[in-house]
C-alpha cells in the first residue's frame, strides 16, 4: 500500500499552555515552534522577558523571534544565543539580560539538540519516569561579560516527553504554607511522574495544560508571574485519510476503493462522485446523516460504512482551506462539513490525501464562484497550510 507505516515510527507533538500574570492583558513569556522547511527537523523556543506585561512581552517576543530565525537558517545554537545576548540590552539595576532563552532543535529520528539560558532546566520523562540527561556548561563571552548556558544532545525514543517551563511554574506557590520555596523543579518532576503513570496516553497539549493549572493552583488561582509550560511528545502517529475525486482512469476505481478500505486510520470522503465509486466498489450504501446545516452554504454531509464523514468535494475543501488559513488556537470550530473535517485534522498527525485526477466538468460552470480552485491546486494549498507553523502536520498526497 502507498500509505505505509514503516516510515512513521513516531510523531513529534509539540504544544504549550500559558496563563498571564494576574492583572496583565499580555504575557511576558513567548513560545514559538516551527517545522523547518526542507528538513525533517522541528525548532522550538521558550523565552521569558524580564518583569511582566507589555515590556516583558516585547522583549521575549524579540528574543524568541531572533532565535527562531537563526534556527531556520541553520545557525549553530550556542552561536545564535551569543548573538542574541549581545543584541539585548542589560537591566541597569539588576545587571541581568532582559530575557531568558531556551532553544530546541529536534529531528524525526529523535535526535535533540538543546541550549538553555537562565530558564529552569527542562525535564525528560521516559515513559512515566524522570531521566536526568547530561548537560554541558558553556561559558560565552558577550559584550555584557561572561555568560553561562547549558547544552545537551539527547537521543529520544517513542514514548519520551520533554517538558519545558518558565519560572512561573517552578516558583509557583512561593511563600505559601505548602510551597515556602516555590514548587521547584523536584516538585514538578514528582507531579509529572505520578500524573503520567496514571494517564500514560495523555497528549502534549493536555499535559502542558495540567502543569499550568497545577502551578496556578499553587498560586491560589492568582498567578504571581506568567506561567508557561511546553511539552514535546514522541508517540505513535494518528492518521486520517481524505479521499477526493474520481481516478483519471476508470479502471483504477478498484485500486482507490482498496486503498480507502485498507487504510489504517480515520477516513473522510469528499465528493459525491467519489462516494458513488466507493459505494459501488465496496458494496456499501451512502445515506443522509440527518444533520441540518443551517449556518453554512455547504451541502450537507452523508454517511457510509467505513467513513467518518462523507461530504461534497470542491466547495467543502475550499472552505476547509479558508478555515485553516484563518485558524487561531482556541478558536471555536465552525459547525459545518468543513468544520467537521477540521476537527478531525486537529486530532490527527499525518494527513494522507488520496486524490483522483479526472476533471469534473461541473467545476467549469460559469455560475460557480470565480475563486473556485481546481482540485489539484486546492490539495496543494491544503498541504502548505497543514505543514506550516500553525499545525505542523505531515501531509502525504497520492494522485490516482
Amino acid at each position: 500500500m502507498f500509505f505505509g507505516e514503516e516510515e512513521d515510527q513516531f510523531f513529534i507533538e509539540i504544544a504549550h499552555t500559558q496563563e498571564f500574570k494576574n492583572g496583565q492583558v499580555v504575557g511576558g513569556d513567548t513560545f514559538l515552534s516551527r517545522s523547518i522547511s526542507g528538513t525533517d527537523r522541528f525548532g522550538a523556543i521558550l523565552s521569558d522577558g524580564l518583569g511582566s506585561g507589555i515590556r516583558a512581552n516585547v522583549l521575549s517576543t524579540l528574543t524568541a523571534s531572533m532565535a527562531m530565525n537563526y534556527m531556520l537558517h541553520n545557525r549553530p545554537l550556542p552561536e545564535s544565543l551569543r548573538t542574541i545576548l549581545d543584541t539585548l540590552p542589560e537591566d541597569a539595576g539588576e545587571k541581568i539580560s532582559y530575557a531568558t532563552c531556551s532553544m530546541f532543535d529536534i529531528d524525526r529520528s529523535g535526535e535533540a539538540h538543546i541550549v538553555e539560558y537562565d530558564n529552569p532546566d527542562y525535564i525528560l520523562l521516559r515513559g512515566s519516569r524522570h531521566f536526568e540527561t547530561r548537560k554541558r556548561s558553556l561559558k560565552i563571552n558577550t559584550r555584557q561579560g561572561v555568560r553561562s548556558m547549558l547544552e545537551s544532545r539527547v537521543m529520544l525514543f517513542k514514548g519520551d516527553r520533554l517538558i519545558f517551563f518558565s519560572d512561573g511554574v517552578s516558583q509557583s506557590g512561593l511563600g505559601t504554607v505548602n510551597f515556602p520555596a516555590g514548587w521547584e523543579r523536584s516538585g514538578v518532576i514528582s507531579f509529572l511522574e505520578d500524573f503520567v503513570s496514571k494517564h500514560p496516553e495523555i497528549s502534549a497539549k493536555e499535559l502542558s495544560k495540567i502543569v499550568m493549572q497545577k502551578a496556578l493552583h499553587n498560586d491560589l488561582f492568582i498567578a504571581k508571574d506568567d506561567i508557561t509550560c511546553a511539552v514535546v511528545y514522541l508517540r505513535a502517529p494518528r492518521r486520517v485519510l481524505i479521499c477526493t475525486g474520481p481516478p483519471f482512469d476508470k479502471g483504477r476505481d478498484k485500486e482507490m476503493a482498496y486503498e480507502f478500505d485498507n487504510y489504517n486510520g480515520k477516513r473522510v470522503v469528499c465528493g459525491g462522485t467519489t462516494a458513488q465509486i466507493l459505494s459501488r466498489e465496496l458494496g456499501r450504501r451512502v445515506t443522509g446523516d440527518g444533520r441540518h446545516q443551517l449556518k453554512t452554504i455547504l451541502p450537507s454531509t452523508a454517511k457510509m460504512e467505513g467513513a467518518e464523514l462523507v461530504t461534497e468535494g470542491i466547495l467543502t475543501l475550499g472552505h476547509l482551506a479558508d478555515l485553516l488559513q484563518n485558524w487561531k488556537e482556541g478558536s471555536k470550530i465552525e459547525d459545518s462539513p468543513a468544520g467537521d473535517i477540521l476537527a478531525l485534522i486537529l486530532q490527527h498527525d499525518i494527513i494522507d490525501i488520496l486524490m483522483g485526477t479526472r476533471i469534473n466538468e461541473a467545476h467549469y460552470d460559469p455560475s460557480l464562484p470565480v475563486e473556485m480552485e481546481i482540485r489539484r491546486n486546492l490539495v496543494r494549498r491544503l498541504k502548505v497550510l497543514l505543514e506550516g507553523g500553525n499545525f505542523m502536520k505531515k501531509v502525504r498526497i497520492k494522485y490516482i
